[in-house]
């Protein structure tokens, strides 16, 4: 997996390439956190390019939400291709984060 962040507009915007499991988890984990410590609470996923997530990159998403939210911001996701976005369906996710159809929506969703 690979992370690419980028601030723009108070919003930290992650775009993931790759497998969301167990191995690579706790690097999206560690590079959520920076952000939300380092003042930019509003997260936004760009899941493009996610061919695969599993229950732990299940709970990154879910702590990230719960972290953003603790802090005045939030999390919107975005890109989710068909086998990731039926994990989401059958987990439940949808109800509870913003899935959005691009960048500028999911920044709609923020409030940015």
């Amino acid at each position: 997996m690979e992370v690419k962040s980028k601030v723009a507009n108070g919003v930290a915007v992650f775009r993931i390439v790759g497998r969301l499991d167990a191995l690579t988890s706790p690097d999206l984990e560690s590079a959520v956190g920076s952000a939300i410590s380092g003042g930019y609470p509003r997260i936004i996923f760009d899941m493009d390019e996610v061919s695969f997530i599993s229950s732990a990159g299940i709970r990154v998403i879910l702590m990230t939400a719960k972290q953003a939210a603790a802090a005045k911001g939030g999390l919107a996701i975005f890109g989710l291709q068909s086998a990731v976005n039926e994990v989401f369906e059958i987990s439940g996710l949808q109800k509870f984060i913003p899935i959005a159809s691009d960048e500028t929506d999911a920044r709609a969703k923020l409030g940015a």
